[in-house]
């Protein structure tokens, strides 16, 4: 009949449920209610129910159960349940793994705004706003990666929504931490703190939830805050359906973006919101920081590594905790515990101090063997190339600044402050910037040259021989004192003038005429045409030294020029001049020098042999100079003209 029943569904499918679920608790409560029933209490009785005698004599020992097995049921099954718990719960709590590691740029993420380093002007804004109930309904946080955008905006969720431990508090700048929205907001869980990553959520659909959500109240907090983590990857059609939301929400509502790349953000929506530029954090600051996260977890750090790690973290906190993350990870490996500068050294990759300074003792000594030997056994020891000539860029960067500032006050040893602060006192300012701008060049040939070693060994081979070279403007003050300095005596004449004190007259005006030429074509190129144009015609030159130029000026000419002259030549040299106007003749000007040039030509050719017989056949005839250009391309005659 079972069957058919079922065949035929007459009884629900519960029921039979409820049967078969009955049936062995009722064979389970009869088995163990029988020795109450009938008085006899076996010891082993308890064996099949429970393999550990300890665990089963506890519950079966009262004896004297009710005698109905209708009493006996409730009380024997959850005997009979229970009674693998403990044995189970026992290896689970000892087998519990410990809470997942956390890295440090998770674990110590700032809590409250005491904790946010770098940003205090940031900080004093907003608690002046909170304390003046002048708070924006937008907020932009901007900056490079790992400075605590996220962080910050998780903060000031937590200080608009804190409601302190006694849950009286209002808005405040230094949120508690204790009540619940603080705790959840930390967790992550606040349910009226909705953060969203822009990148994923880049289409309209995403801000259209935004902009049907805003329009109900917070369900448990004090404000309805939107978090959105790099919100320049918004679409523009995105944005367009945001500004208005943006521009009026509700007044339970606030808006928190984060970016990295604030120039992407349209006009319109920085204009509705109140920003705040998140600066790179400094190298001193990251590595005390740094130095008291090795505190907090119990690990010695030497200052040198943790100040490579502050360098290497360029103004990033988290990129900063990463590294010394690593860098704890690698000490440990060396069984020694501590994180040591050169083992940082070695894990970035970074071209040891020492062996930098030697690189520059070598440069500026000329020790080319030297040299390569230094950069062999840093590339042997696994130091790129590219990571030694930004090492030596550095360096060079110090002394130039040690230069100016008067000491290597940022040195990590005695020895180093030293070097650096010997090289300031030696080095004149600029060998510094010459050697600086070759480090530059070499720096990019290493990086696009297809053997990086080699490029790097000719680059630093080049600053070796060129470390001491005098710098232009040096060069172009002794050649000015040669040219005005007048020599005793001249081994060889001009044009085959004899040698003595007659070639002095010959040699002088010339070298004097030429350096006259060259000042008034400088003059010409710093764009003063005019005043060029009256150095040509007016100044015979009498006497002309270095920053000294004593002339005359020719018949016809009697306006006083002095001035006008003495400030264009010290605006094309750079120095300071005396001009003086005198009576003497002095050497013709360069207008007449080149109209005797042009008459000596023009009779030149009238003498010319051909020119005498053309004459003499026709006496008629008379030459005429043709002054237009040549016609492109060569040929004797302008044709197109």
């Amino acid at each position: 009949m079972d069957d058919s029943r079922d065949m035929f569904g007459d009884t629900p499918p519960w029921d039979d449920k409820e049967e078969e679920e009955a049936a062995p608790t009722k064979a389970q409560l009869e088995e163990a209610g029988q020795a109450s029933m009938f008085g006899d209490s076996e010891p082993a009785l308890p064996e099949p129910v429970a393999p550990e005698p300890v665990v089963a004599a506890e519950p079966v020992a009262p004896e004297p159960v009710a005698a109905e097995p209708v009493v006996a049921e409730p009380a024997a099954a959850p005997t009979l349940e229970a009674k693998p718990t403990p044995a189970k719960a026992a290896p689970a709590a000892v087998g519990v793994p410990a809470q997942p590691y956390r890295v440090l740029a998770r674990k110590y993420r700032p809590q409250t705004f005491a904790e946010l380093i770098g940003q205090e002007a940031m900080v004093q804004t907003l608690a002046n706003a909170i304390r003046r109930d002048r708070l924006a309904h937008a907020f932009l946080m901007t900056g490079v990666r790992g400075v605590g955008k996220t962080s910050t905006a998780r903060l000031i969720a937590k200080a608009l929504n804190c409601i302190g431990p006694d849950g009286q508090g209002g808005p405040t700048i230094d949120p508690c931490g204790q009540c619940e929205p603080c705790q959840a907001i930390a967790e992550g869980r606040h349910i009226d703190v909705i953060e969203m990553d822009a990148a994923s959520h880049t289409g309209v659909d995403d801000v259209r939830e935004i902009i049907e959500a805003v329009r109900y109240a917070a369900v448990s907090a004090r404000y309805k805050i939107y978090i959105i983590d790099e919100v320049h990857m918004l679409s523009r059609n995105a944005f367009n359906a945001l500004l208005k939301t943006l521009e009026e929400p509700p007044a339970h509502v606030k808006f928190l973006f984060a970016t990295t790349e604030v120039d992407k953000l349209p006009v319109t929506v920085l204009s509705r919101c109140q920003r705040f530029d998140l600066r790179r954090i400094p190298a001193p600051m990251l590595a005390a920081h740094f130095a008291k996260v090795c505190g907090l977890e119990g690990v010695d750090a030497e200052s040198e590594a943790l100040a490579m790690v502050a360098a290497a973290a360029e103004g990033s906190v988290r990129d900063g905790l990463s590294i010394l993350d690593q860098a704890i990870a690698h000490a440990d490996l060396d069984g020694e515990g501590q994180v040591r500068a050169e083992k940082v050294r070695d894990m970035l990759g970074l071209s040891d101090k020492s062996v930098q300074r030697a690189l520059i003792t070598a440069i500026l000594d000329g020790q080319g063997g030297e040299l390569l030997n230094l950069i062999a056994h840093q590339f042997a020891l696994g130091v790129e190339p590219i990571a030694m000539m930004r090492g030596l860029m550095t360096l060079v960067h110090r002394i130039a600044v040690a230069q100016v500032g008067g000491g290597a006050h940022d040195a990590h040893s005695a020895e180093e402050r030293e070097a650096i602060e010997g090289w300031a006192k030696a080095l004149k300012a600029g060998q510094v910037h010459r050697i600086w701008q070759l480090l530059i060049k070499g720096h990019e040939e290493v990086k696009s040259a297809p053997d990086p070693l080699v490029a790097a060994q000719m680059a630093l081979l080049r600053i070796m021989h060129a470390s001491d070279m005098p710098d232009p403007g040096t060069l172009v003050k002794k050649l000015e004192d040669l040219a005005a300095r007048v020599p005793a005596g001249v081994p060889g004449g001009v044009d085959g003038a004899p040698a003595g004190p007659t070639a002095v007259a010959a040699v002088t005006p010339e070298m004097v005429a030429r350096r006259w030429e060259e000042l008034v074509d400088d003059v010409e190129h710093m764009g003063e045409l005019s005043t060029a144009n009256t150095m040509r015609m007016q100044v015979r030159v009498v006497e002309l030294a270095s920053g000294m130029l004593r002339y005359s000026q020719p018949p016809g000419f009697s306006e006083d020029i002095t001035g006008l002259l003495r400030a264009c030549l010290a605006k094309a040299t750079g120095d300071r001049w005396e001009v003086h106007r005198v009576s003497e003749q002095g050497t013709p000007t360069l207008v007449e020098q080149a109209e005797a040039r042009k008459n000596a030509e023009s009779d030149a050719v009238n003498q010319h042999p051909l020119v005498l017989a053309t004459k003499a056949a026709f006496p008629q005839a008379a030459i005429i100079e043709d002054d237009r250009p040549l016609a492109v391309g060569g040929g004797a005659r302008n044709w197109r003209r």
